[in-house]
């Protein structure tokens, strides 16, 4: 099997070169010099977007649900009412408190009423010096029971602002863990959502690239469609995954179109090596079937088809492995020496490399 792949292949290249030869004066051919330039290595991996804000809401008082105004998949904005929960006793707590607070005051005000009429007989030495201490003591313990008063106010008061539950972002709610009538204890679980408007993309690196990827702090995130999206802050996970052993990367992305979304595959390169390599036009190529040969012209501008061996493909040009040594001049347009219908380049096929 192999001898016939080899005898075609001879054949192939025998007919290419004969009609070269033939067409050789016909239109103007179009020549490149084999160039020698850097090969920027990549390791392309899978990346996942993720939300950068992402939390649940836990209950911190107890109490019955009595309201849930949004549902999972509703857009909420920051400080919106996501949960009312029913505050009758935290409501009656917070009426208790003012109650104390009032008799501590009303307290305040006789203990330094008494204060002010023992100072002022103290000074003319009509009342002793135990009366005066007792009372000036008085008078400092009804200021600290006020002060214990208004924080206990404060207590109910922020204990009445937990029944009602607030957005603590924009964004949109992602999961529903109460119903409506539900009872809740602080701590519990209410709602889970996250935000659009700042994401990230978080990629899994292989233990071998993890150092150089760390050292360059280079990458480009791709969408299937081509688009290279714009990516900020690079931050590296400082230990590695005991399970896969890789090392986490994380970056921060900017898009403005609002067409990503949480859980969404992206492509990740990263450079992880460079090395000099022999490069042509991708369009100088010809191939058909196992053949992959270019047309070299010689001294006196004559084509000769020349079997190569090739590599990756980089923006528009096309590594050679074997075959050709820099300086050669190959024809960036075969075309027009054998019938394009003959011929099957590497644009066309989607080929990049042939190891």
């Amino acid at each position: 099997m192999g001898r016939l792949v080899a005898a075609g292949v001879i054949v192939s290249l025998t007919l290419l070169a004969q009609i070269a030869q033939g067409q050789s004066s016909g239109p103007a051919l179009l020549a490149e010099v084999v160039e020698r330039g850097e090969l920027q290595e990549t390791v392309h991996l899978d990346g996942v977007i993720e939300a950068v804000q992402q939390s649940t809401v836990s209950a911190q008082t107890s109490g019955t649900v009595q309201s849930l105004p949004y549902d999972v998949d509703d857009s909420v904005s920051a400080g919106d009412l996501i949960v009312q929960l029913e505050a009758s006793e935290q409501r009656s707590g917070l009426r208790q408190a003012e109650a104390g607070l009032e008799e501590a005051e009303a307290a305040l005000a006789d203990a330094s009423q008494r204060f002010e009429r023992i100072e002022a007989v103290h000074d003319r030495g009509l009342v002793s010096r135990q009366e005066f201490d007792q009372a000036r003591n008085n008078l400092a313990a009804a200021r600290a029971r006020v002060e214990r008063a208004r924080a206990a106010v404060s207590v109910a008061e922020e204990q009445l602002s937990y029944t009602r539950v607030l957005a603590p972002y924009g964004g949109i709610l992602t999961e529903r863990h109460v119903e409506v009538g539900e009872a809740v204890n602080p701590g519990q679980p209410l709602l889970s959502g996250l935000s659009l408007e700042q994401l990230r993309v978080v990629v899994d690196l292989p233990q071998k690239y993890a150092e150089l990827a760390r050292s360059e702090r280079q990458a480009q995130v791709t969408l299937a469609d081509g688009r290279v999206l714009e990516t900020g802050e690079m931050t590296f996970y400082p230990y590695a995954d005991p399970q896969t052993h890789t090392f986490r990367l994380r970056m921060r992305l900017s898009e403005p179109n609002g067409s990503l979304f949480p859980g969404m595959l992206v492509k990740v390169s990263v450079p992880v090596a460079s090395r000099e390599a022999l490069w042509v036009p991708a369009s100088s190529l010809i191939q058909r079937s196992e053949l992959r040969a270019v047309f070299v012209l010689d001294d006196q501008d004559q084509p000769r088809l020349r079997q190569v061996r090739t590599g990756v493909r980089d923006d528009g040009r096309l590594e050679i492995l074997a075959g050709l040594s820099e300086g050669e001049r190959v024809v960036s347009n075969p075309s027009r020496l054998v019938g394009s219908e003959r011929l099957n380049p590497v644009e066309e096929t989607g080929e990049e490399s042939n190891p």
